[in-house]
């Protein structure tokens, strides 16, 4: 008789352990799908963005440029390049305001 009775409270403490294991994973499986469903939303929220800021920017032309007209090509370059220097001036001013600054400050 005592045996039937360790049996049967290790069977029950077994099962009950079982199922509150069970009703663990149950609920983490849920709340994973909650996560990836959310995940999916803001993935698509992303994708969205990123449409909007490719549209935004324009489409420029990346293609091949080995046949294309030399002056057309030299131009583009030759603005590029004045470009590029004017926001290096722009740079090079703010540089020197900014050290003008600070050696008012630590004299």
């Amino acid at each position: 008789m005592l045996w039937f009775s360790v049996w049967t409270v290790l069977v029950l403490a077994t099962l009950g352990g079982a199922f509150l294991l069970g009703r663990s994973l149950w609920r983490s499986t849920v709340a994973l799908g909650h996560e990836l469903s959310r995940a999916a939303d803001v993935t698509a929220q992303l994708a969205d963005r990123v449409d909007e800021l490719q549209a935004a920017a324009g489409t420029r032309d990346t293609g091949s440029t080995l046949f294309a007209d030399r002056d057309v090509l030299r131009a583009r370059r030759d603005a590029l390049r004045e470009a590029a220097a004017g926001r290096r001036a722009e740079r090079e001013q703010r540089h020197v305001a900014t050290r003008l600054r600070w050696q008012a400050f630590w004299r």
